[in-house]
């Protein structure tokens, strides 16, 4: 007989499940109904564990800024300098896509945060952590002299941003025809190219 899973296991179960579920047919379209037929069990038992289908969403946001952070803190405490540290940071989350192709899905999807301002709060705060990272560390580029300092680092974290969403979405509509750490790193160079003393000229 096989052993019964503890409730912490299978939150964690439903969580995975949910981030798999909802790249194969969307997480607007995904329902409970979807979810236990996947797992193998009945939709009152997911229930048991999450008491609105608000709540199983907010556990996994959790469960992705948890293990995003976690990235994020490991590609920063890897790099030797502020460039490496916003190149590993651009490489941690492309990877993090590449290994659940879901986030960007659920990541920009307007329904799910539409009614649940809890929800909209925790992808507000991971973007917010993600551009704070990359203001510190070009900042850092800026003082040596390494990078212009007429753009003001936030808006080069906002632009660094937009390129790993930019990306994600073609890999993802694409579907997944490119290798995605590449083809980011490859833009994130072109992009830091330009940004470097000298490399831009200004018009008359």
């Amino acid at each position: 007989m096989p052993q019964r899973r503890s409730a912490e296991d299978r939150k964690a179960q439903i969580v995975s499940q949910v981030l798999k579920l909802a790249f194969e047919i969307g997480p607007d379209r995904m329902s409970t109904t979807d979810l236990a037929r996947m797992i193998g069990i009945s939709q009152p038992a997911i229930f048991r564990h999450f008491p609105t289908k608000g709540a199983l969403w907010l556990a996994v946001a959790e469960h992705v800024a948890t293990r995003l952070t976690a990235d994020w803190d490991e590609a920063e405490a890897g790099a030797r300098d502020p460039e490496a540290r916003l190149r590993a940071l651009i490489a941690a989350q492309l990877s993090a896509i590449r290994a659940t192709p879901a986030l960007p899905s659920i990541l920009f999807s307007r329904e799910l945060t539409l009614d649940n301002p809890d929800l909209r709060d925790v992808f507000a705060g991971l973007l917010a952590s993600f551009q704070k990272r990359q203001i510190k560390a070009v900042a850092g580029l800026q003082d040596s002299g390494a990078l212009r300092d007429d753009v003001a680092a936030a808006d080069v974290a906002i632009l660094l941003t937009s390129l790993v969403q930019g990306v994600a979405i073609r890999w993802t509509l694409g579907t997944r025809s490119f290798p995605i750490v590449d083809e980011g790193l490859r833009l994130f160079d072109i992009q830091m190219a330009l940004l470097r003393r000298g490399d831009v000229r200004h018009p008359d």
